[in-house]
């Protein structure tokens, strides 16, 4: 545990400074870009409640569905960004992911594992448009999607790792994480 601790913390670190980068429009689509754009406090805490939430909430050989489930919405919502088609609340709808993860997070297993996956996906493709609407007119989507899958997986990665970790954790562990995610998503829709 100690070392998914500080893998978690390495995380973050690395993460924050991008997360004033997250969604600025900045334009650049390399590989290195989509790497590092993950790591936005918002994306960060969402791809590692997914894999926390899909270790605990899903059947051991379906645990990872939920973070299939994410990338495959989150790279089908980088295109309808790119494509320019988009709601003009993403940044709404990603802070309150971030709180909604935390009420999963709460009660994994609350609701049944099909609708869990329904809001994994959903999250995932506003997180999506937000990738997507990065790019600049004519830029290159390839490596920065390949970058940001990338990051996506790793941080699930870390989030099934946690969630195995916490499994069996007295209930007060849950409701702190939890509460800290909804803390962390409130805080997010209250800066917009």
């Amino acid at each position: 545990m100690p070392s998914l601790r500080r893998a978690l913390l390495g995380a973050v670190l690395v993460g924050a400074p991008a997360a004033a980068l997250a969604h600025a429009g900045h334009g650049s689509a390399s590989l290195q870009a989509g790497l590092v754009h993950p790591l936005g406090l918002d994306h960060l805490l969402a791809m590692v409640a997914v894999g926390v939430w899909s270790a605990v909430a899903l059947p051991a050989g379906r645990r990872l569905a939920g973070p299939l489930a994410f990338m495959l919405a989150l790279l089908a919502g980088a295109a309808a960004g790119v494509a320019g088609i988009g709601a003009s609340l993403v940044e709404v709808g990603v802070a309150a992911s971030v709180a909604v993860f935390g009420a999963l997070l709460l009660a994994p297993r609350a609701l049944p594992a099909s609708l869990g996956l329904a809001w994994v996906a959903a999250a995932a493709l506003l997180h999506g448009l937000a990738h997507g609407a990065e790019l600049a007119g004519g830029a290159s989507f390839g490596g920065f999607a390949a970058g940001f899958l990338v990051t996506t997986a790793l941080l699930h990665g870390l989030g099934l790792a946690g969630g195995r970790a916490m499994a069996n954790a007295h209930r007060w562990v849950w409701r702190a994480a939890a509460g800290g995610l909804g803390v962390a998503g409130i805080a997010m829709l209250a800066q917009l």
